[in-house]
């Protein structure tokens, strides 16, 4: 792991995680692969620890953090939510998609009602809240900093 103590090389890591587990979850099938869904839950939860371990490194460093560590603090933050809604909606897809296919298996004719929303659906939005991650990643928006 990147050194925890500069935020840039932390952040790089997670924005092309993200990016990787938004690229794999826009080409999963939920119904079919419930094993990799659940893998990538734990992976937008690593994502969301990695922040949090840096915030939490970050905000022990200063006693009275700048305008830019208080910016920075933010965005890490917003980091951590994103990534662990992204593993809630995600866990939301997997519930769903186990409880539809029980219905499927429990079903005495040929007509099954399935709940909605459908697991495509979490894993979407789960996507797009990965997808917001590597903006709020990027060190050029910020004023500098000792550490760029």
């Amino acid at each position: 792991m990147p050194d925890s103590t500069h935020p840039v090389p932390v952040l790089s890591r997670i924005a092309s995680d993200a990016s990787c587990l938004h690229q794999a979850l826009r080409a999963l099938p939920a119904e079919r692969d419930a094993s990799a869904l659940a893998a990538h839950i734990t992976d937008a939860q690593d994502l969301a620890d990695i922040a949090l371990r840096l915030f939490l490194t970050r905000s022990r460093q200063t006693s009275r953090p700048s305008p830019t560590d208080l910016l920075l603090l933010h965005r890490v933050a917003q980091i951590a939510k994103a990534a662990q809604d992204a593993a809630a909606e995600l866990t939301a897809a997997l519930a769903r998609a186990v409880e539809n296919q029980r219905r499927q298996a429990a079903a005495t004719s040929r007509r099954v009602v399935l709940i909605g929303p459908t697991p495509q659906q979490f894993i979407e939005s789960a996507a797009d809240l990965l997808d917001r991650i590597p903006a709020l990643c990027d060190a050029r928006e910020w004023p500098e900093t000792p550490c760029h």
